[in-house]
């Protein structure tokens, strides 16, 4: 006799009293494991009383995380430096000879140049490159800045 005979044995019994649909308190029993649950309607009204129901909304507001558009700072509250890191630099040269190099659409004239490293240089300086610099700070929240807001030298 294995485990699995233990179980095919035991199956829901009902009385006559109960139908299979449940009895009158909406009661149910597990038999396997001996747990009880009660699905009477009369007990629910002690936790839904109105008072309770918004001071538990206001501690899950509270205590929820802030959205990825909630943690973004307006413009006029931005607190970090104008000015591009060279890490900001090399990023953005990055990107922008990338998309060059796969075809993208050259915001300056070429005067010549193929190289897109190159032409990437010569959009920034012209501050013509169409991406956003996200600064993230210590809180998680981020500032976004425009290529062309940033000051490079």
């Amino acid at each position: 006799e294995n485990a699995y005979d233990e179980f095919e044995e035991e199956q829901a019994q009902f009385s006559d009293q109960e139908e299979e649909g449940g009895n009158e308190n909406d009661e149910v029993a597990n038999r396997a494991n001996g747990t009880h649950v009660n699905l009477k309607h009369e007990d629910q009204d002690d936790e839904m009383d109105g008072g309770n129901i918004i001071a538990v909304n206001q501690q899950n507001q509270a205590a929820r995380k802030k959205t990825q558009k909630e943690l973004a700072i307006p413009k006029e509250k931005r607190t970090t430096t104008p000015y591009m890191t060279k890490y900001e630099r090399a990023r953005i040269l990055g990107t922008r000879a990338l998309q060059i190099s796969m075809n993208a659409p050259v915001l300056v004239d070429l005067e010549g140049e193929t190289d897109p490293l190159q032409i990437a240089m010569k959009e920034l300086a012209q501050k013509k490159i169409p991406l956003i610099v996200r600064r993230y700070l210590p809180d998680g929240s981020y500032e976004d800045w425009a290529s062309d807001e940033l000051i490079v030298e």
